[in-house]
């Protein structure tokens, strides 16, 4: 499809997805996993302030930089101290994300 990537998306028992993600709906990633009916809490919407959407990133995709807010949210969620921790609300979806790969984190089941 046109204007559609594929991310692989690891749930927390291991079995990983093929998420179809839109790169012209202004979509986060959080957003994108969503609409594809995976499990993830993100109990604060997508605004950065409760690090439930968090995933580990396991590819080497060239991410946008962390903003301040994720990442003060992601140094209190202590459970988060894993390399490529990010927030899945703050990653916008775009062509470049074609084939990311990443793992939901600790916090993001219901």
């Amino acid at each position: 499809m046109e204007n559609t990537i594929t991310v692989y998306v690891t749930d927390l028992n291991g079995v990983e997805h093929e998420v179809m993600a839109p790169t012209d709906m202004n979509l986060s990633l959080m957003e994108a996993i969503r609409l594809n009916e995976l499990q993830i809490k993100a109990t604060c919407g997508g605004m950065a302030m409760c690090a439930t959407c968090n995933v580990i990133v396991n590819s080497d995709h060239q991410l946008p930089e962390m903003k301040e807010a994720e990442e003060d949210m992601l140094d209190e969620a202590f459970v988060l101290d894993v390399e490529g921790s990010r927030l899945s609300c703050q990653i916008p979806i775009t062509p470049e994300l074609e084939g990311l790969k990443v793992s939901l984190g600790a916090l993001t089941g219901e």
